[in-house]
């Protein structure tokens, strides 16, 4: 992989700790009202979240079979994208579950009738994004510092046969 990939997948990993940002922000406007109409209200978001966590995935995939896993720290890297990817899907079936439990109340007599459950679950949601956001920040913060170093070409060369090694 050509070092001008690798700069766009450092845009990439920024990216997505912005969209993190901003869908937390959805998720917590969210929980604050009174969630009246579940499907139209987190179903949205809950869609944007599922598509982000696929949209990681790919990019852990490509990044995963890059240089990137060769480079310095490359493997480890990719063990905190691999958390933080599963943060991302956690918190979409986190908010498929706050639909569910919001919707209940149609389906049975003794459900619970206050958004309670499903606040709870957006708020674990909005947990599980912040989390992730802060390792996609450090991870791009981390990869865009490398290709900026001068020295980083000759340190990755001496880990790449060691890295080739164990694969």
């Amino acid at each position: 992989m050509q070092s001008t990939e690798l700069i766009e997948h450092a845009r990439l990993l920024s990216e997505v700790a912005s969209a993190l940002t901003t869908l937390r922000a959805d998720v917590d406007r969210i929980r604050q009202g009174e969630i009246t109409e579940p499907v139209r209200e987190i179903v949205p978001v809950s869609l944007d979240v599922q598509e982000l966590a696929l949209q990681c995935t790919r990019q852990l995939h490509d990044l995963s079979i890059s240089q990137y896993a060769t480079m310095k720290r490359g493997e480890q890297n990719l063990a905190h994208l691999v958390g933080a990817c599963s943060q991302i899907s956690l918190a979409a079936t986190l908010c498929n579950l706050a639909i569910q439990h919001r919707t209940e109340i149609l389906l049975y007599e003794d459900a619970d009738p206050t958004p309670a459950a499903s606040r709870d679950q957006l708020r674990r949601a909005s947990d599980e994004m912040q989390q992730a956001a802060v390792t996609y920040r450090a991870l791009a913060f981390r990869l865009s510092r490398r290709l900026a170093s001068p020295a980083a070409p000759r340190q990755d060369q001496h880990t790449m046969p060691d890295a080739r090694a164990r694969r």
